[in-house]
Parts: structure tokens; C-alpha cells; sequence
């Protein structure tokens, strides 16, 4: 049970028309405090997206949610964010929004590979 750690995770979700309230599940953010891992991936499944809104900005769409991966990942990628802690990182992502792509609640787990858990995560909840 030692090698376990507490890990928090949100889905990341994709509302197209904030006025219907209809979302799909497109990606799963990780944070790992003990081993100072956050991480995210991401799918779009875009004809799922199509079928909510057919005017839907599908480019736009995968750039937020490249963007997001790019603040996990820190460096460059992350832009102004990329000299915050993991934990840091993880709470300015979970924040409520009101955009086309939106946090979900938090949730907790034990791990012990947060990478491995992301992907499990993004298997079982968004694939």
C-alpha cells in the first residue's frame, strides 16, 4: 500500500452551445501531489461533437484542448504558466468556466503511476 498515492482528476468536457447544456467528455486532467505529476489527454470525438452542434468550431475545439495539454506539460508549451508548481498548474485548470471547453468536478483516487493512471482515466471516461 506504500507505493499508492493520492491523486485528483477532473474530466474535461466539451459544451458547444452553453445555452443547451449538452456536453461530451474530451479529456482527463491528473494531479499527483506526492510526485509532483499533473498531466492531461485528450480526445475529441468529433463526430459526437458534430452531432450536438453541427456549426461546431472543431479546430478551435482541439486547440483548447491542446492548449490545456501544453500547461500540464509545463516548459514553453505552458506560456505564462510554465514557472508554476504542478499543483498550481492543476487548480488554474479546474477553475469553473463558461467557455466551450469546461472542467468537470474533482474527483480522488490512489496510484502509483499517475502517467499510467491518465491514460486509464481517459480509456474508461472519455474513449
Amino acid at each position: 500500500m506504500s507505493d499508492l498515492h493520492v491523486y485528483e482528476y477532473a474530466l474535461l468536457h466539451v459544451v458547444p452551445r452553453i445555452e443547451r447544456g449538452e456536453r461530451i467528455n474530451a479529456g482527463v486532467l491528473v494531479y499527483c501531489r506526492p510526485l509532483s505529476y499533473v498531466g492531461a489527454r485528450t480526445h475529441l470525438d468529433e463526430a459526437r461533437l458534430l452531432a450536438l452542434d453541427p456549426a461546431a468550431d472543431v479546430p478551435g475545439v482541439r486547440a483548447a484542448l491542446r492548449a490545456v495539454e501544453g500547461v500540464c506539460a509545463g516548459g514553453d508549451a505552458a506560456g505564462q504558466a510554465a514557472h508554476d508548481d504542478p499543483g498550481r498548474r492543476f487548480r488554474w485548470l479546474i477553475a469553473p468556466r463558461s467557455t466551450i471547453v469546461q472542467p468537470g468536478p474533482v474527483h480522488t483516487g490512489l496510484t502509483a503511476d499517475p502517467a499510467v493512471e491518465t491514460e486509464r482515466l481517459l480509456d474508461l471516461l472519455v474513449r
